[in-house]
């Protein structure tokens, strides 16, 4: 433990690419700052993805601050280890000033307009404080699991590698968002019988009249649309995303298609009760809404392609190849033949450590392009911090640039502890 404290300018609360990317940008502009993470740098890519995932967007949406993906593959999705690669030749390029394996466990407003930051190693103060340990921390597990026999083996998606990893036997996987469709695929594909307990995400084609549809999206705007410009403005940031796949070169999920190779799918699952799991009526209802969001994107596009008069090949709605039959509401978990249960029903923030006034009800953190209402508090890698790429390697860049940005004014001017409506 050090016995001094150090003061910083610049805390940075997070080594992903969120916050190496805030890093290039002060290190662009002589700031001087400190990362604190308290693992290794970009370690969850490592730690926390199953073996065969891959990106769901093309390759060339991959441009960090000064590393723009120039690999061989443009419109390709990388692999797992292909994207750790990247990070790692990131990281690398950054050079950040990084203390790994320290833990910051508060922080604070300290009398004099500076924060206190306290770390597993020792304390530091600091005259700003950027968030970037992102919004996904403590695994969504309901206390329903409590309930399940002992012998059910139950994890959460973050420690799903591969389906070896569970005991024979089939496995319900929970949620249809991006990680549970893609889980559900990967089970599917093995050999395993999966039970999909399907939730509200909505999906979208992987190609469509001859292109990517992120490409069309692209060349259409959408990932420049801002939150303020967004229909739903804040309430944007509460979508779950499309789920698709980049794997095998990339393809859609569709999830009519696995019932009719075999896959079981229910409604959302609200309980445990007398040795039987209860669901919800819902999955007509669920599947009918993924797919009007699916053609509803085509459509657009198709709008876009007759405005703009480019040629394209014609290409018909989607039309759905399965139906569900009766309703299935409770399933005897006795004769299913389940031996394991695959929670992918998201996360929760915790930001606990952070001693301010800018969240809201929900614990989620109160915004504009990531500056707070509180002078010297930034987030950043937060899903539509500004635009859609915001959560992505897209537009993190962009962020970051931008928060450097007023963190360069703020310290100019040498104002601290001010406040100012968001």
């Amino acid at each position: 433990m050090t016995s001094t404290i150090r003061h910083v300018p610049v805390a940075i609360v997070g080594g992903g690419q969120a916050g190496l990317s805030v890093s290039y940008h002060l290190k662009q502009r002589g700031i001087e700052h400190l990362v604190f993470e308290k693992k290794t740098a970009a370690h969850a890519w490592t730690t926390q993805r199953w073996d065969t995932f891959c990106l769901v967007t093309p390759n060339w949406q991959c441009d960090l601050p000064g590393h723009r993906y120039d690999g061989p593959d443009p419109d390709g999705f990388m692999r797992k280890d292909e994207i750790v690669a990247y990070l790692k030749a990131f990281v690398a390029k950054v050079d950040p000033p990084i203390r790994e394996g320290v833990a910051v466990s508060r922080v604070a407003r300290r009398w004099d307009g500076r924060f206190s930051v306290q770390t597993s190693e020792g304390d530091y103060t600091a005259d700003e404080i950027v968030v970037a340990s992102g919004g996904y921390h403590t695994p969504i597990i309901p206390r329903m699991a409590e309930k399940l026999p002992p012998g059910m083996t139950q994890i959460h998606s973050n420690q799903y590698r591969n389906p070896a990893q569970l005991p024979d036997g089939a496995v319900l996987v929970v949620g249809s968002g991006q990680s549970g469709a893609q889980i559900a695929e990967d089970l599917h594909l093995a050999g395993r019988k999966v039970h999909l307990a399907v939730g509200d995400a909505p999906r979208c084609a992987r190609f469509y009249r001859g292109r990517d549809v992120v490409t069309w999206l692209a060349d259409m705007g959408y990932y420049e649309m801002t939150v303020e410009n967004h229909p739903l403005r804040d309430g944007v940031r509460d979508n779950t995303n499309h789920y698709v796949t980049g794997r095998d070169g990339g393809r859609d999920i569709d999830l009519r298609r696995f019932a009719l190779e075999g896959m079981a799918l229910y409604g959302v699952l609200d309980d445990y009760a007398d040795g039987a799991l209860r669901f919800r009526d819902n999955l007509k209802r669920s599947l009918d809404q993924a797919d009007r969001t699916y053609n509803s994107i085509n459509a657009a596009i198709d709008t876009y392609i007759a405005e703009t008069g480019l040629e394209a090949p014609d290409q018909q709605p989607y039309a759905p190849v399965w139906e569900p039959g009766e309703p299935v509401t409770d399933l005897a978990l006795e004769g299913s033949g389940i031996t394991s249960i695959v929670w992918c029903i998201g996360f929760t923030p915790d930001f606990r450590w952070l001693d301010a006034s800018v969240f809201n009800g929900a614990g989620q953190p109160k915004h504009k392009r990531g500056v707070t209402g509180e002078d010297g508090i930034s987030f950043i890698g937060l899903p539509w911090l500004n635009t859609w790429g915001s959560g992505r390697f897209g537009a993190v860049g962009r962020d970051a640039e931008y928060i450097v940005e007023v963190i360069q004014k703020r310290l100019a001017t040498g104002a601290l502890g001010l406040k100012h409506a968001v």
